[in-house]
């Protein structure tokens, strides 16, 4: 256990850096202390840690991403059936981009391949929801069994939502220029190591210039709610005293758009505030599968009627999920 913390604090905290900047700023003449010195440490501390992690899994999974392009990934799904595709599905969702409106394309190229409609939604469920980035950062904030039941719950969500959609037998309810596409097979080339590595730097440049503003102006909310919003305020609206918190926490998500780097100096304010667990982690599911840009670009792709099963079975989980975390919290942290 002590081996376990000391990874929790000072490699995945990194609360080293935390003293590190503190005593920078201090040196510098800055009552760390205070609110705007303790604004600037958090903004400091919290950006340097989310870019390091950042940078680190980013480089990870695209390694691993790089053994799972579309048309392989593809044939895979396409050897399973039933509850076991959807399975499938969302735990190759982990594996691919960190938010909502870079998993739409691969969700329509999937469906125009002829794949099952909720073998398909799974993916773009647990895509942005369960990533193997919000695992670690949410054990770099909540500690392992908030991070775990997280994406066991957020994997829960995806499974049964796709399995409820493909019960529904909504394939009319796709853009017809989707369902007559065509996808050819593309002979994919053995890449060697090197080119393994040179794509995944390629995605940790790119990805880092993509998240970057989200990242910061997330932070910035962050600072600002745990140095300069009162907690008793942050209690009375999202703590246990108002049993609509997680309604709330999940609504006020859907305007915003960002993904789990952006969400998780919010979630983590929040949380030192008062806000209950349920609710902190509601409002991160909201921002990540349901942020209104995603939903825009989907109804490109599907009808009114499919778009709003999708937009309710997700917000009835990521309810239920708020809820269950809320029961549960004491056990957690």
């Amino acid at each position: 256990m002590n081996i376990w913390q000391f990874f929790q604090d000072q490699i995945l905290s990194m609360k080293w850096l935390n003293e590190v900047i503190g005593k920078g700023l201090s040196a510098l003449g800055l009552d760390i202390g205070g609110r705007v010195g303790a604004s600037i440490q958090f903004f400091i501390y919290d950006t340097i840690k989310i870019m390091v992690l950042l940078g680190v899994l980013i480089l990870i999974i695209s390694y691993i991403q790089s053994y799972f392009p579309p048309e392989r990934t593809k044939k895979i799904l396409g050897r399973f059936h039933g509850v076991g595709a959807n399975c499938i599905a969302a735990l190759l969702g982990t594996v691919t981009p960190f938010c909502s409106c870079s998993s739409i394309p691969l969700f329509i190229g999937f469906t125009s391949a002829g794949l099952p409609l909720g073998v398909t939604f799974s993916f773009l469920i647990s895509s942005p929801m369960v990533d193997l980035g919000s695992l670690v950062l949410l054990m770099s904030i909540f500690g392992w069994k908030v991070a775990v039941v997280y994406v066991l719950l957020g994997l829960v969500i995806a499974v049964v939502g796709g399995t409820m959609i493909e019960r529904l037998h909504l394939e009319n309810q796709v853009e017809e220029y989707i369902r007559k596409g065509n996808a050819f097979d593309v002979p994919q080339e053995e890449l060697h190591f090197k080119d393994r590595m040179k794509y995944a730097w390629e995605q940790v440049v790119s990805t880092a210039k993509k998240v970057a503003p989200y990242v910061l102006i997330g932070v910035g909310v962050g600072a600002f709610i745990h140095n300069w919003i009162p907690e008793d305020f942050i209690v009375r609206i999202l703590g246990t005293g108002n049993p609509f918190g997680v309604i709330i926490a999940t609504v006020a998500g859907v305007p915003m758009y960002a993904d789990i780097f952006g969400t998780i100096p919010i979630a983590e304010a929040l949380l030192a505030k008062g806000a209950q667990l349920g609710v902190v982690l509601s409002f991160m599911m909201g921002v990540t599968t349901l942020s209104l840009p995603s939903i825009i670009m989907l109804r490109k792709a599907v009808k009114p009627k499919l778009l709003g099963i999708f937009v309710a079975i997700c917000t009835v989980g990521i309810i239920i999920v708020g809820y269950f975390f809320n029961a549960i919290q004491h056990l957690l942290i």
